[in-house]
């Protein structure tokens, strides 16, 4: 059995707590621009995180209770994630969503669910007139442009703790990487098997929990 006092579960937010990318679709929605073009950049290894998000939501100029209106008709939780967080927090796991997703609208969608203390790091965002400003916080409390997720990670490792991480993406694959359990999907699960990176796949979070259980 993991050591409770010394687990931390590390969780993606965008398409893996939920359904589909919120970020994306408040772009899709609202952008003034060609904001996939800076995506394809992204996922070229063109460009980091940090400029990406910047500058794709710059383009967006509506306030932030429109784009908070858009995330809650339009945001689906992945099935089993009420019940992974309860799970964690009653058997003394740590659990931390650590996510290259915008801080207001992560904080507006965990406000819905009967659900107290969950641990969040996000990009922190600044609305002005002429669009959004998007920053990265690390775990130094310094500014980061890149590899937000992996210096959660390794910050986590320093603290002594044993990382289960669960992710969906690209941005995901390097902590990951330093993780003892992976739970993936998507593009990470590619990832992984690509690497024979040893991981657990899923469709939704009551299959992690599944697993978990039995760690």
């Amino acid at each position: 059995m993991i050591n409770a006092e010394k687990t931390l579960v590390q969780c993606d937010f965008d398409g893996t707590i939920t359904e589909k990318d919120v970020s994306f679709m408040m772009l899709d929605a609202y952008a003034d621009g060609n904001w996939r073009q800076l995506l394809k950049e992204y996922q070229e290894g063109k460009m980091n995180v940090g400029d990406f998000n910047t500058r794709a939501f710059s383009m967006v100029t509506v306030g932030r209770e429109t784009l908070l209106e858009l995330a809650r008709k339009r945001t689906k939780l992945r099935p089993g994630f009420l019940e992974l967080v309860d799970y964690c927090q009653q058997n003394g796991f740590r659990f931390v969503i650590v996510s290259n997703g915008l801080d207001f609208y992560i904080e507006e969608i965990l406000k819905s669910i009967p659900m107290n203390g969950i641990e969040v790091h996000a990009a922190e965002t600044r609305f002005h007139p002429g669009g959004l400003k998007v920053q990265y916080i690390g775990p130094d409390g310094l500014p980061r442009n890149a590899d937000f997720k992996l210096a959660y990670t390794d910050s986590f490792l320093d603290e002594g703790y044993r990382v289960i991480y669960i992710g969906n993406g690209t941005s995901d694959f390097p902590p990951a990487q330093k993780s003892c359990h992976v739970f993936a999907t998507e593009s990470l699960l590619a990832h992984c098997q690509k690497a024979n990176l040893d991981c657990t796949p899923f469709t939704d979070l009551n299959e992690v929990l599944r697993v978990l259980q039995s760690l």
